[in-house]
């Protein structure tokens, strides 16, 4: 739960700026929020939440 909240956070933060930035104006990022909404409703939904969690378990992994 704690790691889905904190890319919705750093997405979200990404979204922003990008929009204040003017490099996303905001109809596509209505469209990109709304394919996201609809996107986590569908079968998919686990698939890429597993994807997303062995990434995220892999940046974690790694020692510098």
């Amino acid at each position: 739960m704690a790691i889905s909240l904190s890319v919705v956070l750093l997405l979200g933060i990404v979204l922003v700026v990008l929009i204040r930035g003017g490099s996303l104006k905001g109809g596509p990022a209505v469209i990109a929020v709304l394919f996201g909404f609809f996107l986590a409703s569908t079968g998919m939904a686990d698939d890429i939440e597993r994807f997303l969690n062995s990434v995220t378990q892999t940046i974690s992994a790694i020692r510098f």
